[in-house]
């Protein structure tokens, strides 16, 4: 079985790609994983070749499958017995790296809601069909990851939060 890819396929790789690999590498914080995610969701994308309702849909499917496959690492016994190596990372300023590092001082379910809320620009209900997740839970993992984060950062000397 070959499967090709085409300058559509090229197109929501240049389009979803960015939020993909930003959201593998929030989850998994090594480049590798991330790669590795990266690729696993393109490739899905290729093998499936489902049919998007409109440019919300195909978001919310990318980001939906990225969240699945971060999890499938986060389960694998591989996982389990290795220490990710630091790393540079993708970061645009060096406020994003500080706040970065924050970020992965939070359990994983807040790092999710947070970089979604945030990074994507994806509402409750959104984040609630990516994650599984009903909206209310949703709403209130995104107030404890706040206070948490605010937490974080107040400890650290951060008081303009």
């Amino acid at each position: 079985m070959e499967n090709r890819i085409d300058l559509q396929d090229e197109g929501m790789v240049a389009r979803y790609g960015p939020a993909v690999y930003r959201l593998a590498f929030a989850q998994l914080r090594s480049k590798a994983d991330a790669d590795d995610v990266f690729q696993e969701v393109f490739l899905r994308y290729v093998e499936k070749a489902p049919e998007f309702q409109g440019p919300e849909h195909a978001k919310a499917w990318f980001l939906r499958v990225t969240v699945n496959c971060c999890r499938d690492v986060w389960r694998s016994p591989w996982h389990k017995r290795h220490v990710p190596l630091e790393e540079d990372l993708p970061f645009e300023t060096r406020e994003e790296w500080d706040l970065h590092q924050e970020l992965l001082k939070l359990p994983a379910k807040y790092r999710t809601v947070l970089h979604l809320f945030y990074w994507e620009d994806l509402s409750c209900n959104e984040i609630s069909q990516i994650t599984g997740a009903k909206p209310t839970a949703v709403r209130q993992q995104l107030s404890r990851a706040r206070s948490k984060m605010k937490e974080i950062l107040e400890k650290e000397g951060v008081h303009n939060v």
